[in-house]
């Protein structure tokens, strides 16, 4: 695939990395680690780059380390790709793995174009998708601050009984009035309760700075668009639109479902067709926003005011698919749920057919 170019392959890590090189009409592999540092990185490239006289192309997993080697290279002129660790090939009977197997294995695969690369985010794609990653883990955070005050009260006997729901007005007042004899018990209790303060302060910051930025030209229209859409609002719309961080990368509908994983996995051979569960594969965030907003299906086809509100302003033709859809959705929920499926699946089916809306209504606005 690469004739005439030198193919490397990285094993990168974050003190290390390790390459393996394989040059144009050889078998031999040369091998040499370096350490991550951007100096060091740069002056290997260089050197690399006047040996193979510019023809030069290498790549590693995506992983923890995410895409600054890659920027770094492609600022020194070095083609770089970033592909996707569970789509590299592995062997059935292979039992041992190491740093130097791993980039060797990288740099024949990629000769040999067996390599998927994904697409790198920008800079400011990465920025925006991560302040929306970062109320997830906020949320995630909250979740643990409530758990760990509702079973301390719940260890000493004191459980909210005044209403059905908890975190409400009336739960935080009830909060509020409960105090201990033993000093020590107070002092847990109002840092917990201090914690969960803190926790609700940041989810608010984060909240207003995701509504600015979804007002920002790049990513106006879009999230404009997917607000049409039943279930789909500000912080939903966003966060898509920074997972997906560009749908002409996506042909047609298929391979978006493909991509958050949403498609049935398939084990057939021969006269024997097995088809089970989702494929969990791809992007988890995205897959996550999808489901949370197919659950809207189980709701009569409405258009509320706040619905109505959101699709001020929008092209007539995303609002009359977005219609289209609410009915489509809502009918294909409440037949598998009456075939005896459970809810659950029930959703995860909506949720793949709602991305097909999703990817048609970011196809309108492109």
């Amino acid at each position: 695939m690469f004739e005439g170019t030198t193919v490397i392959g990285l094993d990168v890590h974050k003190r290390s990395i390790t390459v393996a090189v394989r040059q144009p009409g050889s078998v031999r592999v040369e091998e040499e680690r370096l350490p991550h540092e951007r100096d060091a990185v740069a002056r290997w490239a260089r050197r690399w780059k006047r040996r193979s006289g510019g023809k030069l192309v290498c790549a590693y997993e995506a992983g923890a380390c995410g895409y600054a080697l890659q920027r770094q290279l492609e600022a020194l002129g070095i083609d770089c790709q970033v592909v996707a660790p569970s789509l590299v090939p592995r062997r059935p009977g292979e039992r041992i793995k190491t740093d130097r197997r791993d980039a060797c294995k990288l740099a024949e695969y990629l000769a040999g174009g067996h390599l998927t690369p994904v697409r790198p985010p920008t800079p400011a794609e990465e920025a925006a998708r991560d302040l929306c990653r970062a109320r997830e883990d906020a949320k995630q955070d909250r979740m643990r601050c409530r758990h760990r005050l509702s079973k301390f009260l719940l260890r000493r006997g004191m459980a909210f009984t005044a209403g059905r729901k908890l975190w409400t007005a009336a739960h935080r007042a009830w909060l509020q009035r409960q105090s201990f004899e033993d000093a020590w018990e107070q002092i847990v209790f109002d840092d917990y309760r201090l914690a969960l303060v803190q926790i609700d302060a940041r989810i608010e910051a984060l909240d207003r700075q995701i509504e600015a930025l979804a007002q920002a030209p790049a990513y106006r229209a879009s999230v404009g668009a997917l607000r049409c859409l039943r279930g789909i609002d500000t912080r939903t719309a966003l966060g898509l639109v920074t997972e997906l961080h560009g749908i002409e990368r996506f042909g047609r509908p298929r391979a978006l479902m493909a991509f958050v994983g949403l498609v049935p996995s398939e084990a057939s051979s021969g006269e024997r067709q097995r088809r089970g569960a989702i494929t969990k594969a791809g992007n988890g965030h995205a897959r996550k926003l999808l489901v949370e907003a197919a659950w809207h299906a189980r709701h009569k086809p409405a258009i509320p005011a706040a619905l109505r509100q959101r699709r001020h302003g929008q092209p007539p033709e995303v609002i009359a698919m977005a219609d289209v859809a609410q009915q489509r959705l809502h009918r294909r929920y409440w037949r598998l749920v009456q075939r005896g499926k459970p809810t659950t699946v029930a959703a995860t089916a909506v949720a793949r057919e709602l991305t097909g809306f999703v990817w048609a209504a970011l196809r309108l606005v492109r």
